[in-house]
Parts: C-alpha cells; sequence; structure tokens
C-alpha cells in the first residue's frame, strides 16, 4: 500500500489514539473455514484468503489467569502463551482467555502475562523462555502455543529464532496484526521497543534474516486486517512460510477480540 506523506502523518495521528486506547493493564490439524496449514513436511505457502464479517461479541472479559504454581495433569491439547503488544498488558486477552476457557481449556492451561513495552523486544523475549519453561513443567506438557498481538509479535519471534523456542517448546505460533516487518506508526516513539519496530531496524532485518519462519516442528499463522491504521503498510503482517489470513474489515485493537477470528485462531491450534 502506498500513501503520500501527508496520508501518512494523519494516519500516524490517528493511529496514536488508537493505539493509547488499547485497555492498560490457540498446533495441530487444519484449520476451520478453509484458513489452515501445517508446517509438516514443508511450510506452508498458502495466499490469504478472505474471511467472512466478524460477528461482534458482547461477552464481558473475564479475569486473566495466572499460572498456578502446582503442577497439574497433562491433556491432550498445549497450554497456550499469550504476549500482548505496546502499551497494553496481559488484561489484554481476557476475551480470548474466557472463550478458551468456555471451550473446555482448564485456566492453568492459560497464561498471560504482563511486561515492561519500553524495553527492547529481545529482554521480552528471555522473559516469555521463562513463561514457556513455566507452562511446560506446569501441565506436564510437551509443546505449548503461543498467541501474539501487535508488538508481541516480536518478542516471541525472537524467543522462536535466537532462544531455542523453533527447537522444540512451541508447536503453534499465532500473530494478530504483528508488525512483522515494521510500522510507520511507530516513527511517533522513540523507546527501544518502538524503534526496533522501525521499517529497515537492525532488530527486523535480523529477524527476518534467512529464514522468517525458523524450525520445521512449529507451525505459523498470522492474521491482518485491511483496516488495521496502526501496522502500515498492511504487507508488514504475513510472515514468509506461514499461513497468512486476511481478516474482514476490523481495528488493530479487534483482532484478538473478533469471534471470527477467535474460531480461527482456535481451528489453527488444535
Amino acid at each position: 500500500m502506498t500513501r503520500t506523506r501527508a496520508s501518512v502523518t494523519l494516519l500516524l495521528a490517528a493511529a496514536m489514539a488508537l493505539v493509547l486506547a488499547v485497555p492498560v493493564g490457540a498446533a495441530k490439524g487444519e484449520n476451520g473455514g478453509g484458513n489452515g496449514g501445517g508446517k509438516g513436511g514443508g511450510k506452508p505457502t498458502t495466499t490469504a484468503p478472505t474471511t467472512t464479517a466478524p460477528t461482534t461479541t458482547t461477552t464481558e472479559p473475564t479475569t486473566t489467569t495466572a499460572a498456578p504454581t502446582t503442577t497439574v495433569p497433562a491433556s491432550d491439547r498445549d497450554p497456550i502463551l499469550f504476549v500482548h503488544g505496546w502499551n497494553s498488558s496481559g488484561s489484554t486477552w481476557d476475551t480470548m482467555v474466557g472463550r478458551f476457557l468456555d471451550d473446555g481449556y482448564a485456566a492453568e492451561e492459560l497464561m498471560a502475562f504482563s511486561y515492561n513495552t519500553s524495553q527492547s523486544n529481545r529482554t521480552t523475549a528471555a522473559d516469555i523462555a521463562d513463561r514457556v519453561a513455566t507452562l511446560l513443567t506446569l501441565n506436564e506438557a510437551d509443546q505449548v502455543d503461543i498467541i501474539a498481538h501487535s508488538m508481541g509479535s516480536l518478542s516471541s519471534r525472537h524467543y522462536l529464532k535466537f532462544l531455542g523456542g523453533a527447537d522444540g517448546p512451541v508447536d503453534t505460533w499465532v500473530s494478530l496484526g504483528g508488525p512483522n516487518h515494521g510500522t510507520d506508526t511507530a516513527y511517533f516513539c522513540w523507546t527501544t521497543a518502538c524503534t526496533e519496530m522501525w521499517p529497515g531496524s537492525s532488530f527486523l532485518d535480523d529477524l527476518n534474516a534467512v529464514d522468517e519462519s525458523p524450525g520445521e516442528v512449529v507451525r505459523y499463522a498470522t492474521w491482518w486486517s485491511p483496516c488495521d491504521a496502526v501496522i502500515n503498510p498492511d504487507s508488514s503482517v504475513p510472515v514468509a512460510g506461514a499461513t497468512n489470513t486476511r481478516t474482514a474489515c476490523i481495528g488493530h485493537s479487534d483482532l484478538h477480540q473478533d469471534a471470527t477470528v477467535y474460531g480461527q485462531v482456535a481451528a489453527f491450534i488444535d
């Protein structure tokens, strides 16, 4: 997508207001609705399908779950780690966590945590590694699934590529509106995390070099909206080797709230 300089300026102002409106505070089989894909014997190369219009949810957010300290019996599904984006917190996942609970997941299988969104995504990636280890031990599991929103896609990808996540601990990785190749809306912010989101940053160059979806066992998927005013250009979200899905016209902060997106994500990680 191209934009004139004047249009970018207007979008930056709108995006900043939209980001600040974010509340402060799932890898097996095929995806439903024709959006599935598995890494299996090779990385998927499917093009992005168009989804049906999302259903607006009125579900009240549930309390974000924190991992207990006792071990629970193993189940047939992978526990899920949720990684939020910039200027947000673990509570942004309340609606999606509530839906997974309604679909039969145990609270101990779902972990949403908060972190300092100004720090380097490399620092957050180390925290993710610790959280994954905790989920594996807690649930007596072999693998976890990671669902990330926005900037959380970058720290979780760094963990996969550089901290051993793609070597076995992670089954599926999901990115909802992730600035996987940068976004021009990050130019208004000068914290370390923001500068790492600048298109062409050394952080992104390292992250996307050689193989954007490393590991033979990990299945990668992204969801992107043509109406996402925070991630510019829209083509920043799709990752080479992933199943990349275009959603209906929904906002950046609705990607983890939308019922249709939830159903597709849940089917993909199942």
